[in-house]
C-alpha cells in the first residue's frame, strides 16, 4: 500500500510531501490498518465544505477547530 502524506500551511508557509510504501515492512499490517481508520469516513458524521473568497476547506466531524466549529454554527444557524 502507498501512503501519501501532503502538510501545508503553518508559520512559514512551506509544503512538505512524504509517501510511504507498506511493501515489505515489518509493521506493514499495521501502518495499513491505521491507513485505512484514517481514511474512513465517520459514521453518521457530517462533512463540511466552506469557502472564503477563493479559499475551499473540505472538513469532517470530528475533526473541527473551534474556530471551525463556531463559524458552521453560525452560517448554518445550526448546532455543530
Amino acid at each position: 500500500m502507498l501512503i501519501t502524506v501532503t502538510r501545508s500551511g503553518g508559520f512559514t508557509g512551506r509544503e512538505k510531501l512524504s509517501a510511504l510504501d507498506t511493501s515489505g515492512r515489518a509493521d506493514a499490517a499495521d501502518l495499513e490498518e491505521l491507513a485505512k481508520r484514517a481514511v474512513a469516513p465517520v459514521a453518521d458524521g457530517f462533512r463540511y465544505r466552506i469557502t472564503v473568497d477563493d479559499e475551499v476547506l473540505d472538513l469532517q466531524d470530528p475533526c473541527l477547530s473551534d474556530a471551525q466549529r463556531t463559524l458552521i454554527r453560525t452560517v448554518l444557524g445550526t448546532g455543530a
